[in-house]
């Protein structure tokens, strides 16, 4: 898809972020309405009715829900509404699954479901929630994010911030959550997503933040979609001349706290921004895959040197490397990337390299077999760059091409990876290298542009120094 100027400079940004670290998304209800859960407008509907109101002449929601309790002195039927509309089981939608796939260590939510526990639970991620103000004093061990639920959980619908006075009182009762807020718009970059910015809480905390740091926001960003004439908001060329005004109006308005708009021209937008973001985020992750019981027709050492050589030069482009620890080769997939980590300690981390070794026993219902097919999915999804080098092992005292290999390249070509065969190191790579030269287009957008480089990584008379040489000039070519 074709983004504008202004989506694709947003996207090339937020994607540094996540590999800093430092990126987060706010979810709003606009985020859980396409998986059927009601708008806030729907929440209130009956309860405006007992008032004697209409919902759709009235704009000032948490006020019915104060109207409700003040003329009954209670909030039950509140908190029934909430139990009725968010405790039903849907399925999260692919904004969802996203989300859940990005590194970000931190989510801020206003919504009551669970949507996001259960879609972080379904990619085997610890998740730790946050919706009072005493579990902001206990970290869960192993955690790889913490989902902050600021206006309360499903579950406890009777502390649920619903009301005017809730409202108006958060600051003080809730007074942990502002400050934690308060930090992470300071040290990280939002993405708000699903949400109107008509929130009082969300107001109070950047109109603080606006006056501390006036001059030196953190830049921040916002989906919004561009009104329609004939959709329910804008059903005349008036309405929509009017709500185009007015939107103008409210996205200048967000400058004042670092807050980018970026618009859209529909909600699917999202969902192929959120997509390309993941794309490109894997893109700095790369598999080797590989395994050498022998290094013919190569010397050993040279060959062992060249996978060496070939990590260093992965990390020094600022690449992660994802290895699985095959046979013969990961030892100099380890050397290698180390070497460039320690070489240059400040520059480099050691979270560039994660080793994912394949289990070697059965555990639960599942066979080994099993268990490695379900590992190289798991391993794989997560990169967006495949090498593959030799492809060997010794099966009753002959040597054959590694079909681990093989299923490695299916797996990467299925989750969308740029697969890099180094065919001169025959084998394995050489038969995937074989097999995409029979439909580039199958394999590459771009195949004029990246077969040239197969054929030079997979001819004889390719020397490893070459190979190297190629390899970086590609690797730099796939960072743009």
């Amino acid at each position: 898809m074709k983004f504008s100027n202004e989506i694709e400079v947003f996207i090339n940004d937020y994607v540094k972020d996540l590999n800093e670290g430092t990126a987060s998304i706010f979810a709003g209800a606009g985020l859980s309405i396409p998986a059927g859960y009601v708008n806030w407008s729907d929440l209130m509907s009956e309860i405006a009715q007992d008032l004697g109101l209409n919902i759709n002449q009235e704009k000032d929601l948490i006020s019915i829900a104060q109207y409700h309790v003040n003329e009954n002195l209670t909030r039950s039927k509140l908190n029934r509404k909430i139990l009725e509309e968010f405790t039903e089981d849907t399925m999260e939608t692919e904004n969802h699954r996203i989300i859940a796939r990005l590194p970000v260590s931190s989510i801020w939510t206003t919504n009551y479901d669970e949507l996001l526990e259960k879609t972080y639970l379904k990619e085997n991620k610890i998740i730790d929630v946050k919706y009072r103000n005493n579990q902001l004093l206990n970290t869960k061990p192993k955690r790889d994010l913490v989902i902050y639920k600021m206006h309360g959980d499903v579950n406890h619908p009777d502390e649920a911030i619903l009301t005017k006075q809730q409202y108006e009182q958060y600051h003080q009762t809730h007074e942990p959550f502002i400050n934690a807020l308060s930090g992470e718009l300071t040290t990280k970059t939002f993405l708000f997503i699903g949400f109107s910015f008509s929130d009082p809480n969300l107001d109070y905390v950047l109109s603080r933040l606006n006056f501390r740091f006036s001059k030196d926001k953190r830049q921040h960003y916002y989906f919004v979609k561009k009104h329609e004439l004939g959709d329910p908001l804008n059903p005349d060329q008036a309405s929509l001349d009017y709500n185009n005004r007015r939107q103008s109006l409210a996205i200048n308005d967000l400058k004042r706290y670092g807050i980018k708009s970026l618009l859209v021209e529909s909600y699917n937008d999202i969902t192929s921004v959120l997509t390309e973001i993941e794309n490109r985020y894997k893109k700095r992750t790369v598999f080797i895959s590989g395994s050498a019981e022998t290094y013919e027709p190569h010397n050993k050492n040279n060959a062992i040197g060249f996978v060496h050589n070939l990590s260093k030069i992965i990390i020094e482009n600022d690449y992660r490397i994802v290895n699985g620890f095959g046979w013969g080769i990961g030892s100099s997939v380890i050397n290698g990337a180390l070497d460039a980590i320690h070489s240059n300690s400040n520059k480099y981390s050691e979270s560039q390299l994660i080793l994912k070794p394949f289990p070697q026993f059965e555990t639960g219902s599942k066979n080994l077999k099993e268990l490695w097919s379900d590992y190289r999915e798991n391993m794989i999804s997560k990169c967006g760059i495949s090498f593959f080098v030799f492809g060997n092992k010794l099966v009753d005292s002959e040597i054959i091409e590694a079909n681990g290999v093989i299923s490695e390249f299916e797996i990467a070509h299925k989750n969308g990876c740029v697969c890099i065969p180094i065919g001169l190191t025959k084998y394995a790579s050489e038969k995937i290298f074989n097999i995409i030269s029979e439909e580039p287009n199958k394999y590459f957008e771009n195949p004029k542009m990246i077969m040239p480089i197969l054929e030079k990584l997979a001819d004889d008379e390719t020397t490893f120094a070459q190979a190297l040489k190629i390899i970086k000039d590609l690797l730099k070519n796939l960072k743009k």
